[in-house]
């Protein structure tokens, strides 16, 4: 099985690209969706996270609360690496089992949709590495429109990420969504045919 590791920073259009391939025939495995399984109440995960952070970051029904773990963690650098520490080798366990399983299945392409892929070092995971890129002031409309933050916030949200060029200088295919959706769709299959079928 060909396993494609897609990662990109916020706004980018991962979402988009990781939704094209799957169009075109790929098995999906997004790490977000990994990420909320460690924090199921009551898992390992879970109990290291209240341990690490207090009881205070759980909802009244006792589910990690996001919201509240976000801010103690995007202001304190020590914090976030503690949280990584106990999320990131979780997480790469299932991504792992996941793409094994689909693996068994006999799918012959999977996508692992992770936008910390390099950052928490699970490229070990994945054949090839294709980093979305798009110029800024593209990224920041985007996520005005989709999130409704302000120009601040968001620029504070990419400022904290790996920069472009570093994700770059760690990518096998570089996916520019500088265009419309029909460009980014055409590019798509492009590659599709180019590495992925061709293979």
């Amino acid at each position: 099985m060909f396993v494609i590791g897609l990662t990109g920073g916020i706004g980018t259009g991962k979402t988009r690209v990781s939704e094209m391939l799957g169009a075109l025939g790929a098995a999906i495995v997004n790490a977000d969706l990994l990420g909320h399984r460690v924090y199921e109440p009551q898992s390992e995960g879970w109990r290291e996270v209240v341990d690490a952070f207090g009881r205070e970051v759980l909802t009244p029904d006792g589910e990690i609360d996001r919201r509240k773990l976000g801010p103690i963690v995007f202001g304190d650098p020590q914090a976030l690496q503690k949280l990584n520490a106990i999320a990131h080798p979780k997480i790469y366990k299932l991504a792992e089992e996941s793409i094994k399983k689909l693996a068994e299945q006999g799918r012959e392409v999977a996508v692992l949709e992770a936008a910390l892929l390099i950052e928490a070092k699970w490229t070990p995971l994945v054949d090839e590495v294709w980093v979305t890129v798009a110029p800024e002031q593209d990224v920041v409309r985007r996520i005005q429109e989709r999130n409704g933050l302000d120009e601040e916030a968001i620029r504070s949200r990419m400022a904290a990420q790996m920069s472009q060029d570093e994700r770059v200088a760690h990518a096998d295919v570089v996916v520019s969504n500088a265009g419309d959706l029909n460009e980014l769709r055409n590019k798509i299959q492009e590659l599709w045919d180019s590495r992925v079928t061709a293979r």
